[in-house]
Protein backbone atom coordinates (compact mmCIF):
# COMPACT_ATOMS: atom_id res chain seq x y z
CA UNK A 1 0.00 0.00 0.00
CA UNK A 2 1.52 3.18 -1.17
CA UNK A 3 1.34 6.01 0.95
CA UNK A 4 -2.00 7.37 -0.81
CA UNK A 5 -3.75 4.80 -0.15
CA UNK A 6 -2.67 4.74 3.42
CA UNK A 7 -3.78 8.52 3.82
CA UNK A 8 -7.00 7.61 2.54
CA UNK A 9 -7.07 5.02 5.41
CA UNK A 10 -6.97 7.89 7.95
CA UNK A 11 -10.18 8.51 9.88
CA UNK A 12 -13.98 7.61 8.97
CA UNK A 13 -15.18 6.03 6.20
CA UNK A 14 -17.85 8.29 4.92
CA UNK A 15 -19.59 7.11 1.47
CA UNK A 16 -20.73 9.66 -1.31
CA UNK A 17 -24.67 8.98 -0.66
CA UNK A 18 -23.94 10.07 3.10
CA UNK A 19 -22.78 12.81 1.95
CA UNK A 20 -25.77 13.77 0.37
CA UNK A 21 -27.24 13.40 3.78
CA UNK A 22 -25.07 15.69 5.00
CA UNK A 23 -25.22 18.78 2.72
CA UNK A 24 -29.00 18.52 2.93
CA UNK A 25 -28.53 19.02 6.76
CA UNK A 26 -26.23 21.61 5.78
CA UNK A 27 -28.61 23.53 4.09
CA UNK A 28 -31.49 22.83 6.11
CA UNK A 29 -29.63 24.40 8.96
CA UNK A 30 -28.91 27.79 6.84
CA UNK A 31 -32.52 28.13 5.18
CA UNK A 32 -34.03 26.93 9.00
CA UNK A 33 -32.56 29.28 10.90
CA UNK A 34 -32.64 31.96 8.52
CA UNK A 35 -36.30 31.39 8.81
CA UNK A 36 -36.88 31.29 12.17
CA UNK A 37 -35.28 34.34 13.41
CA UNK A 38 -34.39 36.30 9.60
CA UNK A 39 -35.65 40.10 9.45
CA UNK A 40 -38.40 40.52 6.22
CA UNK A 41 -36.37 42.58 3.39
CA UNK A 42 -39.38 42.33 0.48
CA UNK A 43 -39.91 46.13 1.21
CA UNK A 44 -36.45 47.26 0.82
CA UNK A 45 -34.53 47.09 -3.08
CA UNK A 46 -31.45 46.17 -0.90
CA UNK A 47 -30.57 42.23 -0.05
CA UNK A 48 -29.18 42.97 3.31
CA UNK A 49 -30.20 46.94 3.65
CA UNK A 50 -29.63 46.99 7.68
CA UNK A 51 -26.89 45.58 9.49
CA UNK A 52 -29.92 43.26 11.68
CA UNK A 53 -30.78 41.54 8.56
CA UNK A 54 -27.05 40.76 7.30
CA UNK A 55 -26.42 39.44 11.06
CA UNK A 56 -30.13 37.56 11.35
CA UNK A 57 -30.58 36.72 7.92
CA UNK A 58 -26.89 35.66 6.76
CA UNK A 59 -24.60 35.67 9.38
CA UNK A 60 -26.12 33.59 12.44
CA UNK A 61 -27.57 31.21 10.29
CA UNK A 62 -24.31 30.73 7.84
CA UNK A 63 -22.33 30.66 11.30
CA UNK A 64 -24.40 27.77 12.58
CA UNK A 65 -23.66 25.58 9.72
CA UNK A 66 -19.76 26.31 10.19
CA UNK A 67 -20.12 24.98 13.29
CA UNK A 68 -21.55 21.96 12.10
CA UNK A 69 -19.41 21.13 8.77
CA UNK A 70 -16.77 21.45 11.67
CA UNK A 71 -18.17 19.31 14.02
CA UNK A 72 -19.06 16.90 11.27
CA UNK A 73 -14.79 16.71 9.94
CA UNK A 74 -13.53 16.50 14.04
CA UNK A 75 -16.08 13.52 14.07
CA UNK A 76 -14.20 12.25 10.52
CA UNK A 77 -10.99 12.56 12.06
CA UNK A 78 -10.17 14.47 8.61
CA UNK A 79 -9.12 17.13 9.52
CA UNK A 80 -5.25 16.52 8.07
CA UNK A 81 -6.87 15.30 4.65
CA UNK A 82 -9.26 18.56 4.54
CA UNK A 83 -6.66 21.11 5.26
CA UNK A 84 -4.47 19.57 2.45
CA UNK A 85 -4.96 18.37 -1.02
CA UNK A 86 -1.89 17.86 -2.91
CA UNK A 87 -2.34 16.58 -6.25
CA UNK A 88 0.13 17.51 -9.20
CA UNK A 89 -1.72 20.32 -11.79
CA UNK A 90 0.29 22.31 -14.51
CA UNK A 91 1.57 25.92 -13.88
CA UNK A 92 -0.88 28.06 -16.64
CA UNK A 93 -3.97 26.83 -13.86
CA UNK A 94 -2.06 29.29 -11.43
CA UNK A 95 -3.80 31.95 -13.36
CA UNK A 96 -7.19 30.97 -12.20
CA UNK A 97 -7.09 31.81 -8.60
CA UNK A 98 -4.72 34.93 -9.52
CA UNK A 99 -7.48 36.54 -12.03
CA UNK A 100 -10.13 35.80 -9.97
CA UNK A 101 -8.49 37.28 -7.04
CA UNK A 102 -7.56 40.38 -9.34
CA UNK A 103 -11.07 40.31 -10.38
CA UNK A 104 -13.08 40.71 -6.91
CA UNK A 105 -10.82 43.78 -5.98
CA UNK A 106 -11.14 46.07 -9.17
CA UNK A 107 -15.27 44.69 -9.15
CA UNK A 108 -15.36 46.03 -4.94
CA UNK A 109 -17.48 48.71 -5.35
CA UNK A 110 -15.50 51.09 -2.66
CA UNK A 111 -17.73 53.69 -3.36
CA UNK A 112 -20.71 52.14 -1.77
CA UNK A 113 -19.09 50.59 0.61
CA UNK A 114 -18.01 54.21 1.65
CA UNK A 115 -21.73 55.64 2.01
CA UNK A 116 -22.95 52.85 4.26
CA UNK A 117 -22.27 52.68 8.15
CA UNK A 118 -19.64 50.80 9.60
CA UNK A 119 -21.06 48.20 11.15
CA UNK A 120 -22.98 47.00 7.76
CA UNK A 121 -19.35 46.90 6.15
CA UNK A 122 -17.97 44.69 8.91
CA UNK A 123 -21.01 42.67 8.57
CA UNK A 124 -20.05 42.26 4.84
CA UNK A 125 -16.56 41.30 5.51
CA UNK A 126 -18.12 38.85 8.22
CA UNK A 127 -20.30 37.44 5.35
CA UNK A 128 -17.40 36.93 2.72
CA UNK A 129 -15.48 35.04 5.65
CA UNK A 130 -18.35 32.83 6.80
CA UNK A 131 -19.61 31.88 3.58
CA UNK A 132 -15.50 30.96 2.33
CA UNK A 133 -15.09 28.95 5.26
CA UNK A 134 -18.03 27.13 5.36
CA UNK A 135 -18.57 26.32 2.10
CA UNK A 136 -15.13 25.28 0.89
CA UNK A 137 -14.98 23.04 4.11
CA UNK A 138 -18.25 21.54 2.93
CA UNK A 139 -17.49 21.14 -0.66
CA UNK A 140 -13.57 21.64 -1.45
CA UNK A 141 -13.18 19.87 2.16
CA UNK A 142 -15.52 17.20 2.79
CA UNK A 143 -17.12 16.55 -1.07
CA UNK A 144 -13.70 16.17 -2.69
CA UNK A 145 -12.03 13.80 -0.38
CA UNK A 146 -15.43 11.67 0.06
CA UNK A 147 -14.95 11.16 -3.98
CA UNK A 148 -11.82 11.11 -3.99
CA UNK A 149 -11.94 8.44 -1.71
CA UNK A 150 -14.31 6.36 -3.31
CA UNK A 151 -12.04 6.35 -6.08
CA UNK A 152 -13.29 8.38 -8.73
CA UNK A 153 -10.54 10.48 -10.82
CA UNK A 154 -9.50 13.70 -11.06
CA UNK A 155 -12.21 15.04 -13.06
CA UNK A 156 -14.86 13.10 -11.58
CA UNK A 157 -14.35 14.49 -8.52
CA UNK A 158 -14.01 18.01 -9.63
CA UNK A 159 -17.23 17.30 -11.69
CA UNK A 160 -19.52 16.34 -9.33
CA UNK A 161 -18.28 18.10 -6.34
CA UNK A 162 -18.92 20.96 -8.68
CA UNK A 163 -22.36 19.95 -9.42
CA UNK A 164 -23.34 19.31 -6.09
CA UNK A 165 -21.77 22.59 -5.15
CA UNK A 166 -24.04 23.97 -7.60
CA UNK A 167 -27.61 22.45 -6.85
CA UNK A 168 -26.78 23.08 -3.39
CA UNK A 169 -27.84 26.72 -4.13
CA UNK A 170 -31.12 25.74 -5.66
CA UNK A 171 -32.30 26.14 -2.01
CA UNK A 172 -32.24 30.09 -1.93
CA UNK A 173 -35.38 29.63 -4.16
CA UNK A 174 -36.77 29.33 -1.29
CA UNK A 175 -36.16 33.32 -0.54
CA UNK A 176 -34.98 33.92 -4.51
CA UNK A 177 -37.49 32.63 -6.43
CA UNK A 178 -36.80 31.15 -9.99
CA UNK A 179 -33.69 32.90 -10.42
CA UNK A 180 -31.90 30.56 -8.02
CA UNK A 181 -31.92 27.92 -10.85
CA UNK A 182 -29.88 29.84 -13.07
CA UNK A 183 -27.81 30.96 -9.88
CA UNK A 184 -27.02 27.37 -9.49
CA UNK A 185 -25.74 26.85 -13.40
CA UNK A 186 -23.47 29.32 -12.90
CA UNK A 187 -22.51 28.36 -8.90
CA UNK A 188 -21.84 25.02 -11.14
CA UNK A 189 -18.56 26.63 -12.63
CA UNK A 190 -17.31 28.76 -10.04
CA UNK A 191 -17.00 25.27 -8.17
CA UNK A 192 -14.76 24.24 -10.33
CA UNK A 193 -12.91 27.55 -10.21
CA UNK A 194 -12.43 26.71 -6.42
CA UNK A 195 -11.67 23.51 -7.27
CA UNK A 196 -8.50 24.46 -9.05
CA UNK A 197 -7.91 27.37 -6.67
CA UNK A 198 -7.42 24.21 -4.16
CA UNK A 199 -5.31 22.03 -6.62
CA UNK A 200 -3.14 25.22 -6.67
CA UNK A 201 -2.54 26.28 -3.10
CA UNK A 202 -2.57 22.76 -2.27
CA UNK A 203 -4.21 23.92 0.75
CA UNK A 204 -8.33 24.57 1.69
CA UNK A 205 -7.29 28.18 2.68
CA UNK A 206 -6.61 29.59 -0.87
CA UNK A 207 -10.25 28.91 -1.69
CA UNK A 208 -11.49 30.01 1.30
CA UNK A 209 -9.99 33.26 0.39
CA UNK A 210 -10.82 33.49 -3.35
CA UNK A 211 -14.28 32.10 -2.60
CA UNK A 212 -14.86 34.77 0.34
CA UNK A 213 -13.73 37.44 -1.83
CA UNK A 214 -15.44 37.00 -4.57
CA UNK A 215 -19.04 36.84 -3.19
CA UNK A 216 -18.00 40.30 -0.94
CA UNK A 217 -17.70 42.06 -4.07
CA UNK A 218 -20.48 40.18 -5.74
CA UNK A 219 -22.69 41.54 -2.61
CA UNK A 220 -20.88 45.13 -2.41
CA UNK A 221 -23.15 46.72 -4.26
CA UNK A 222 -26.01 44.99 -2.85
CA UNK A 223 -26.34 45.99 0.84
CA UNK A 224 -27.84 48.91 2.16
CA UNK A 225 -31.59 50.65 1.91
CA UNK A 226 -30.49 51.74 -1.86
CA UNK A 227 -28.20 48.84 -3.77
CA UNK A 228 -26.71 50.34 -6.97
CA UNK A 229 -25.31 49.03 -10.46
CA UNK A 230 -21.29 48.87 -10.26
CA UNK A 231 -20.02 48.45 -13.74
CA UNK A 232 -17.41 47.13 -12.29
CA UNK A 233 -19.14 44.36 -11.58
CA UNK A 234 -19.04 43.17 -15.38
CA UNK A 235 -15.79 42.08 -14.82
CA UNK A 236 -16.55 38.95 -12.88
CA UNK A 237 -18.78 38.14 -15.62
CA UNK A 238 -16.40 38.34 -18.59
CA UNK A 239 -13.90 36.75 -16.30
CA UNK A 240 -16.49 33.66 -15.73
CA UNK A 241 -17.32 33.36 -19.43
CA UNK A 242 -13.45 33.53 -20.41
CA UNK A 243 -13.00 31.00 -17.59
CA UNK A 244 -15.41 28.78 -19.26
CA UNK A 245 -14.29 29.15 -22.90
CA UNK A 246 -10.37 28.63 -21.58
CA UNK A 247 -11.06 25.19 -19.41
CA UNK A 248 -13.20 23.68 -21.97
CA UNK A 249 -10.85 24.45 -24.59
CA UNK A 250 -7.48 23.10 -22.05
CA UNK A 251 -9.38 20.59 -20.16
CA UNK A 252 -7.58 18.03 -20.83
CA UNK A 253 -4.09 20.65 -19.76
CA UNK A 254 -5.38 20.46 -16.47
CA UNK A 255 -3.40 17.78 -14.90
CA UNK A 256 0.42 16.80 -15.30
CA UNK A 257 1.73 14.53 -17.95
CA UNK A 258 -0.69 11.15 -17.07
CA UNK A 259 0.85 8.22 -15.75
CA UNK A 260 -0.62 4.66 -15.62
CA UNK A 261 -0.87 5.12 -12.27
CA UNK A 262 -2.80 8.06 -12.18
CA UNK A 263 -5.56 8.11 -14.11
CA UNK A 264 -7.20 11.82 -15.25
Amino acid sequence: MDAAEAEKQVGRRFTWPWFLVAVIVYLGIIQGIGLLIGVDTSSSDGQFPTTESIVRNALIPIGASIVFVAALVTWLGWWGEVLRYRVPVRRWVRWVPISMLLATLVAMNYGHLGDQSGSLVVCLLLLGLFVGVGEELMFRGIGVHVFKRAGFTEGKVALWSSVIFGLAHVSNAIGQGAQAIIQALVVCTSGYFFYLCLRVGGVILLPMLVHGLWDTSLFSSMIGAEPVVYPGAILIIVLQVALIVVLVVRRRAVNPTRTPTSPA
